[in-house]
């Protein structure tokens, strides 16, 4: 048994109106995001476009999730700055790797701008982390909202296409 009959009898045992939340969790994991979570789905044999929407759901909830958690921790930490006279008392130090992200995320995003960052950001960093850093930049909450949901979607489509493509060539 390959791996695509093995996904194609676990999704078989599980009721259908189960099936799309399982790829919808699929979805909402950094690096497997909408992209792997349709491609998942497909492969298992749910519909494409159940897939597609079920892993654009997961994907852009926890995203939404992560730019209100972070909008909200930068207001809090920038009207505690403002309240605050004195040396900064900061103790925590960024890792080398944590160093690297911020810098190439930063590099993107002055070159790019949010719709840039948003669009070519899955190429380079899970939208988890691009949307969580543009909130962190100060970047409004609307604005990092729709330009992640449009990517989510372009992108999710666009593999949902090529995995419909390629298994219906190989078949």
């Amino acid at each position: 048994m390959d791996l695509v009959e093995l996904l194609q009898d676990l999704v078989g045992r599980v009721p259908e109106i189960v099936q799309p939340l399982i790829v919808a969790v699929a979805g909402a994991i950094p690096f497997v995001e909408g992209e792997g979570g349709v491609a998942i789905g497909i492969i298992a044999g749910i519909h494409p476009v159940v897939a597609a929407v079920a892993a654009m759901a997961g994907n852009f909830l926890v995203v939404a999730g992560l730019v209100l958690l972070g909008s909200g921790a930068r207001a809090a930490v920038v009207s505690r700055a403002n309240g605050r006279t004195g040396a900064s008392g900061r103790t925590d130090v960024p890792d080398d790797r944590t160093a690297v992200r911020r810098a190439k995320f930063q590099r993107a995003y002055e070159r790019y701008g949010v719709p840039g960052v948003s669009l070519l950001g899955p190429l380079l960093l899970p939208t988890h982390f691009t949307a969580t850093m543009l909130a962190a930049s100060g970047v409004g909450k609307a604005r990092i909202l729709v330009w992640q949901a449009v990517a989510i979607v372009a992108w999710t489509t666009l593999t949902a296409l090529i995995v419909t493509g390629v298994i219906g060539v190989v078949r």
